[in-house]
């Protein structure tokens, strides 16, 4: 009988990440300006969509983005760090999922600007977003929604 809870045991300790994993349950953090209030509706928008966000408030934002490669034409309004990526601004959760799942050789991927409809955004959608790559070079369209 102990030989059974023992080998029990370590397949619950080998599997069990692999569980985790598969739950796709990512952290992320979410600087922002302390002023900014759709950055927290963003925020909730990840956070519903199974992605762990801590939100930092910080007056240095701008030189968060330079750090981060974040060339001034991609610029949202907040910063968001996930899994060794920059995603910028109110994009949209499909698009962070597929950049996590593919891993592209980029440092991120960007929604510039505060678009209505957008996600965290109030308004509507009045046409397909651009999502850009963040990268060296010019900028190239990751994915259009």
């Amino acid at each position: 009988m102990m030989h059974r809870r023992t080998l029990l045991g370590v397949l619950l300790t080998v599997t069990a990440p692999s569980i985790a994993a598969a739950q796709g349950v990512q952290t992320a953090i979410l600087y922002k300006n302390p002023q900014c209030q759709c950055c927290d509706a963003y925020a909730k928008v990840l956070q519903r969509n199974g992605i762990a966000v801590t939100v930092k408030e910080t007056p240095a934002l701008a030189a968060l983005k330079r750090e981060h490669g974040v060339p001034e034409p991609l610029q949202g309004c907040h910063t968001l760090l996930i899994d060794g990526y920059v995603v910028e601004g109110h994009v949209p959760v499909t698009a962070v999922k597929r950049l996590l799942a593919e891993r592209p050789a980029i440092k991120g991927i960007s929604l510039p600007g505060m678009p209505a409809g957008s996600p965290g955004m109030d308004g509507e959608k009045t046409g397909p977003f651009t999502i850009y790559e963040i990268g060296d070079g010019a900028p190239k369209v990751f994915a259009r929604e």
